[in-house]
Parts: structure tokens; C-alpha cells; sequence
């Protein structure tokens, strides 16, 4: 990515001493990585003090933070690379320096990391309670000028935060550096020949003249601008992102930031692919493969066919709320189909991206799920023309407009609009023939999803992953769509309350949209009391008040029984689409007494077999499970050296999730479950425990007795890593590396923002 090289600094300290040159990429930026990037990334970073790069240093520090769920006004973007190109532009936006020396004083970030090594914390204990390590904590962010004040008030709030520091060795690189002067570089990330010629074929496909052809590639852009793209046989760590440019291809980038994909862009563009810079932080990282059998495919799903383009739609308000209208031209089958093909990264977008915390969204959704797709052959809106020219209409979506007095006006219309598309789509599927095995979607990997939601954020994974969970989902391509428009493309992380409310209570109608299509499989007398499970107490008045009514009569052609119909549909799907299934998951749905993967070493065997006994027991019985977090990681050390990963997600259950407040109000905490599974199945671990192969057993053991606080705190004692253990970055950034082992293409730098004082 062409950038303009960064000047040293002026000097913030004494005077250059007489010692090799320190080289940011080489000497700073990987201490960064492994020591503060986990918390200092993304929108969620403190302060939005992003320490990824050399850009978001030389950016710096702000005041006012990303995360707002009471703002009544939108407040200006300030996304990294994008929203500002130098030091005095980022300055105009508010951000104050943490490099710069103020009055004979170090800079702010020296006197952070001073203030850190003043402060050691006791090894491995808990920290103390009055230290507030919540993500809604209220962050000071000091000036330069404010820091004295503020270490006096907060002499427990240096850098690393409540956590182990620098080693010595770090400490004094990090210190000589800005004695010479902070000198910056930025990281210049040059793709490779293989590459290049990539990047140069797909831009000329991109930028192809024609109606058809740029109703097309608007369409790619808007799907593909939050990917990472990576190109198959390009250079492991090298990634992409889809921009519109005002330069052409063979030009430096020169990026256009409108707030959302879908605004106007102001003026000719180029779509241009633009190497990712930084550090790859996991939460951000959602991928997609480029190559030129994908770029046959997409020439096969939107060129094969003979279809025009009357006139080129805007880019108005009504043009972002409903895409069905705007891309209306392009068959729906090629759509929808090309969402198929890589249906993983669809879902994850608006799952576990892209804004790094987002509870508002999240706590629409049970915590475990599994969601599956319609077939397009089967897909009304896809195969009658009719029924999508009456549906096109009701299928557009707020959070255009943010006005707050207009906010339940704008709701009640949206939300009749959506009722009334149900209405239609409940008539039309009763007209149509039967839903059976051949109206679900069996196409690739991607058509069995697992879903797992830790309070603000989830994660997303192909396969069936867990025990039955109480709820799933049938997406459809109205459905499908919406999703990815309402909270990816359409959502302002920087808007204020009223957009963030209307996206959340839209996305209520389609979490209930979702399970409505999957009720319909099941047998029409069983659907009533899946419903009373699923929408308890409350949950019944939001279906009275905001919800379409349900089909409770239409036939099904599945062969199920009306006692438990859920299970023998889940028993069925699970042979049928073995082949499918990428995750088969012996520890949670154990059916031989051999409850382990295959083919493992015997130490591992067992240690899987005794992880198995803490799935499939809820709270009231596995007492342990009220003290664990949501999502805590389990490193098992095996003899020969080698290591294996587990993820213990804790699912907390729900009376309903169908309002958008007082959640707590709803938890059901004696029903919460474990789901184990291989694997690092959360950007965001809450803890993590570290023990042999040979200890797992006794440590589950451990857990099964631990009945209250007291007996999980010996636990933890014996072998959790507390933020406060000597060694705790060479266990945390273990984590990272297993990621980079088993999935070098998803891995990144983990979270450690939720990181918890157990």
C-alpha cells in the first residue's frame, strides 16, 4: 500500500544517545504486537489509540470514544487510513499525540509505560476489586498535560493496563526509542508477482464499462468491502481490501471514505485492491479467497444469463434502505447463489464484525445456534417472478435517517412493512408444495453453521458444533440479504441512538423470521410449543405485539414425529449431510462411549473423553459452570512437546431474547450449558487455564466438585492464568501461534480486552 514515509519526530526526551539506530518495524512495532495490540485495536481500542502500525501512533489518542449508546447526534468517522492522511488532520479531528515531549517531560506513552513498571502487580494474583477492567469502564484518556493529575488519581492505570508488563529487555528498547526520537516507518506491505498479476486481473474485471457491468461490480463492492482477501498461492500474512479509489489501477491509492459502502462516492472512482496494513488482529479478520477459478464463477453467476440494465440506480436513501430494489436488475439467483458459495464469511460479517463490540446486536441472538440455508430451487423469491414484484417493495429496511422524535414512527413502518411481507411469504409457501430434504441447501461446507454468542460479540464456524440447541435458523435469500444489509452494510458504528435502535429492532424481526422458516419444517401440531419455548414470560407480548403471526397449519413433507420433532429433524440432518458436516463433534454429541475425536494420541484420548463429562449438564447440576466466563480456553501441554487448544464456551440460556433492554431480567442461569470443542472458537478469551494431558481429568474433576466461589477459586489457583501471572504473554500469544499452526489463513492477534480478574 503506497504511503507517504513518516518523518522522525522531534525529539521528546534528552538527547539522541550514542546507540545503534532503533528501526520501528524491525525493534518497536513487534513489541506492540505482543504486548498491547490484544487490547489496542480495532474501534474497541482504549481511547482509539490503535497500536497496530505506525499510522495509529502517529494518529494518537481521543477523548471521545467510538461506543456511544445514548448519543443523540452522529459523531464524525475516525477510521484509521481512511478519515484523516496526516498528523494535522488528525489533530483537527481531535486527536491529541502520545509522542510528542511537552515541556522538558517524556511523551505520553513513555510516561504510560513508566507509570506501568511503578506499579508491579502481585504474581499471579487476583487484582485488586477496585480496578475496574470492564469494557464499559470509563477511560480517562489523558493529554500530555492532564497525565500528572491523572497518575496521582490512577497510579494503577499505566501501560500494559492490569496486566504483566514489558520485560526489562522491552522496557529499555521501547525507552531508547523515544530517547532517539520516536522515529516511525510505515509497514509496506508489496505484493508479490503471483499477486500482481491477481490484483491487475481482477481490477480490469471490476472496472469494466458497461451498464451491466457496473450494477454488477456495485454489488461485489458493497459484499466484499469489509473482507480480508487473500489470493490462492499468494504469500501467507498478505491481504486485501476492496476500495473505491479516485486513482486508477497502476496509480497509488487514493481512497474515498463515505461513511457507509452504499453513499455516493462524489465523483469517478476506480475499484482498486488495497494491501491490508498493520497488525492482523483476529476480530477484524474475516476472509475471503480470490483466484481465477472464483473469478470464473462470478463471471458464470452474473454474465451467463441475458438480462439489462434500464437506467443505473443512485445512491439515495431509498436506494441504501432496500438493495432488492437497487440491484433489482441482476437475477436474484445469482445473488443469492454467490452468498452460497461463501456463505461462512456472509454470516460472520454481521456476526461477529465488523465493529468489535456490539451487544446492542448480539443480544438479539441466543448464545449457541445452528443456522442453515433454503435451496435457491426452492426459494420463492428467487423462482416466481409475481410473488418477488409484490415482495421487493416490503423488503426495504430503517436506519436511513436518525432523527430522534422520529425514531417509532420510522420503526412502526419498517416493522408493518416487514409484517406485511410476512403475510405474503406465509400465503405463498402455503400455495407452495411442502418443504422436504431437497428445499435445504447441500451445495458446500458452508451450508451448516454454528453460531456462539459471548454477551457483545460471537463467532461463527462451519459444521454442527455443540449439543441440539434450543433454537435454529433458515435463512432464505430476503433473509440473508436484510441481515447483511441491515448490520454490515447499512450500520453506522459512529450513529447515534436512534440508528443504533432501529438496527437492533429490525434485526429482532429477522432473528424471528429465521426461526419461523425452520419451525415450518416441523411437524404443524409440535410448532406451538417450540414457539412457547422459544419466546417465554415477556417474549410472548413481543410476539402479540411486533411479530407477523405464525404458520401453525401449513403441511411439512419431513417425516418426523410430533414428540420431539426438533431432535429426529437434527438426528436426520446430521446422517444426511455427513459428508457436509465440518465439524463433527464427538465431545458434545457423543453417541458410541467413545467420546474423542479419532486418531488421536492415547494422552489425548482420555484428556477429551474427560472433557466430555462437562458437556450436556446444565448449571443446576454442574455447579461450575455460574463461576466460568463465557468464553474460556484451555491450553493441554501433551508429553512430546506438541499442545492442543480447547474452547469452553459458556451459553447462558434465556427466557426470550426478543427486547432490546433488561437482559439480565432475562437469564435463566441454572440452564446454562458447556459446549467443549478443539479449537479457539472466540477473538475474545475471558480466561484461560493451562495444564497437561495427564491433569485433565483431575482438573475435570475438579470443576464437577467445585460447588461454590471458594472451590473454583483452588482451581483457579492451581491452574488458571491470571493477568497477573510472570509468564501470562507467553501463554496469551500461545494462542496466536496455535492459530497460525492450525489456521494460518483465519489467524490473528487475539482480544484480551475481556480478559477477567477471576
Amino acid at each position: 500500500m503506497p504511503r507517504r514515509i513518516l518523518a522522525p519526530l522531534a525529539l521528546l526526551c534528552a538527547p539522541l544517545l550514542a546507540a545503534e539506530p532503533l528501526l520501528y518495524n524491525r525493534d518497536i512495532q513487534p513489541i506492540l504486537t505482543a504486548k498491547c495490540v490484544a487490547c489496542h485495536a480495532c474501534y474497541d481500542a482504549p481511547c482509539q489509540l490503535n497500536l497496530g502500525s505506525a499510522e495509529g501512533l502517529l494518529r494518537g489518542a481521543s477523548k471521545l470514544p467510538v461506543y456511544d449508546g445514548v448519543r443523540t447526534r452522529a459523531q464524525a468517522t475516525t477510521r484509521l487510513y481512511f478519515d484523516a492522511r496526516s498528523e494535522a488532520a488528525w489533530r483537527d479531528l481531535g486527536f491529541h499525540s502520545v509522542l510528542d515531549a511537552r515541556a522538558g517531560q517524556a511523551s505520553l506513552i513513555a510516561r504510560m509505560l513508566e507509570l506501568g513498571r511503578a506499579q508491579p502487580l502481585q504474581v499471579n494474583a487476583k487484582l485488586p476489586d477496585d480496578l475496574d477492567l470492564s469494557i464499559a469502564r470509563d477511560n480517562q484518556c489523558p493529554t500530555p498535560d492532564e497525565f500528572a493529575a491523572y497518575a496521582k488519581r490512577f497510579p494503577h492505570a499505566g501501560m500494559p493496563f492490569a496486566v504483566t508488563g514489558l520485560t526489562d529487555a522491552e522496557y529499555a528498547t521501547l525507552q531508547d526509542w523515544v530517547r532517539q526520537g520516536a522515529p516511525l516507518e510505515p509497514q509496506t506491505l508489496l505484493p508479490s508477482a503471483l499477486e500482481r498479476k491477481q490484483i491487475a486481473e481482477w481490477e480490469r474485471f471490476l472496472n469494466a464499462p458497461g451498464a451491466r457491468e457496473s450494477l454488477v461490480n456495485r454489488w461485489l463492492f458493497e459484499h466484499l468491502f469489509l473482507a480480508h482477501l487473500y489470493f490462492e498461492g499468494g504469500e501467507p500474512g498478505h491481504f486485501f481490501q476492496l476500495v473505491r479509489s479516485r486513482t486508477p489501477s497502476g496509480q497509488p491509492i487514493d481512497p474515498i471514505a463515505t461513511r457507509r459502502p452504499n453513499e455516493a462516492p462524489g465523483g469517478d472512482f476506480h475499484y482498486r485492491l488495497w494491501p491490508v496494513q498493520g497488525a492482523i488482529v483476529h476480530k477484524t479478520h474475516i476472509t475471503y479467497p480470490l483466484s481465477a477459478k472464483k473469478l470464473e464463477r462470478v463471471r458464470e453467476l452474473f454474465y451467463a444469463s441475458d438480462w439489462t440494465v434500464e437506467a443505473l440506480p443512485g445512491y439515495g436513501a431509498q436506494r441504501r434502505a432496500n438493495p432488492f430494489e437497487t440491484f433489482q436488475a441482476i437475477p436474484a439467483e445469482a445473488r443469492y447463489q454467490f452468498m452460497l458459495d461463501n456463505a461462512e464469511y456472509f454470516v460472520r460479517t454481521f456476526i461477529r464484525g465488523p465493529v468489535c463490540r456490539g451487544q446492542i446486536a448480539t443480544d438479539v441472538i441466543r448464545d449457541h445456534f445452528w443456522t442453515l440455508f433454503q435451496d435457491p430451487s426452492h426459494d420463492l423469491y428467487l423462482i416466481d417472478a409475481d410473488y418477488r414484484a409484490l415482495a421487493t417493495p416490503l423488503l426495504a429496511m430503517p436506519g436511513q435517517f436518525d432523527d430522534i422524535g422520529d425514531l417509532l414512527p420510522l420503526w412502526r413502518r419498517y416493522r408493518d412493512k416487514r409484517n406485511q411481507y410476512e403475510t405474503l411469504r406465509h400465503d405463498a409457501y402455503a400455495r407452495a408444495p411442502a418443504p422436504s430434504w431437497s428445499h435445504l441447501w447441500a451445495g458446500n461446507d458452508n451450508a451448516l453453521l454454528s453460531i456462539f454468542r459471548q454477551h457483545d460479540s460471537a463467532s461463527v464456524r462451519k459444521g454442527l458444533i455443540g449439543a441440539v440447541p434450543q433454537t435454529l435458523w433458515l435463512l432464505d435469500y430476503p433473509l440473508f440479504e436484510r441481515a447483511y444489509y441491515q448490520l454490515v452494510v447499512n450500520f453506522d458504528v459512529f450513529g447515534n441512538v436512534s440508528h443504533q435502535a432501529q438496527t437492533r429492532l429490525y434485526f429482532d424481526l429477522i432473528r424471528n423470521g429465521a426461526e419461523l422458516n425452520f419451525l415450518r419444517l416441523l411437524p404443524p401440531q409440535s410448532r406451538q410449543d417450540y414457539l412457547d419455548d422459544w419466546y417465554q414470560d415477556s417474549g410472548k407480548l413481543k410476539m402479540w405485539l411486533d411479530y407477523a403471526d405464525v404458520d401453525l397449519d401449513s403441511p411439512t413433507a419431513f417425516i418426523l414425529p410430533s414428540q420431539g420433532a426438533k431432535g429426529a429433524f437434527v438426528e436426520t440432518l446430521l446422517q444426511r449431510y455427513g459428508t457436509l458436516n465440518a465439524r463433527p463433534d464427538p465431545l458434545n454429541r457423543c453417541r458410541t462411549g467413545e467420546c474423542h475425536r479419532p486418531g488421536l494420541p492415547a494422552e489425548l484420548e482420555d484428556a477429551e473423553q474427560a472433557l466430555s463429562r462437562l458437556t450436556g449438564r446444565p448449571a443446576g447440576g454442574l455447579k461450575a459452570i455460574a463461576q466460568l466466563p463465557e468464553a474460556t480456553l484451555l491450553r493441554v501441554q501433551l508429553a512430546d512437546g506438541r499442545r492442543e487448544v480447547y474452547s469452553l464456551l459458556r451459553n447462558r440460556a434465556h427466557s426470550n431474547v426478543a427486547f432490546m433492554m433488561g437482559e439480565s431480567l432475562r437469564y435463566q442461569p441454572e440452564l446454562d450449558t458447556l459446549t467443549v470443542y478443539p479449537g479457539v472458537l472466540s477473538s475474545y478469551p475471558n480466561f484461560m487455564f493451562s495444564l497437561s494431558a495427564g491433569e485433565v481429568p483431575e482438573f475435570v474433576a475438579a470443576l464437577e466438585q467445585a460447588r461454590d466461589e471458594a472451590a473454583f477459586e483452588k482451581v483457579v489457583r492451581r491452574w488458571g492464568i491470571r493477568r497477573s501471572h510472570p509468564e501470562f504473554w507467553r501463554y496469551f500469544n500461545d494462542l496466536s501461534a496455535y492459530l497460525r499452526e492450525t489456521e494460518p489463513v483465519e489467524a490473528g492477534v487475539l482480544d484480551m480486552n475481556r480478559y477477567q480478574n477471576l
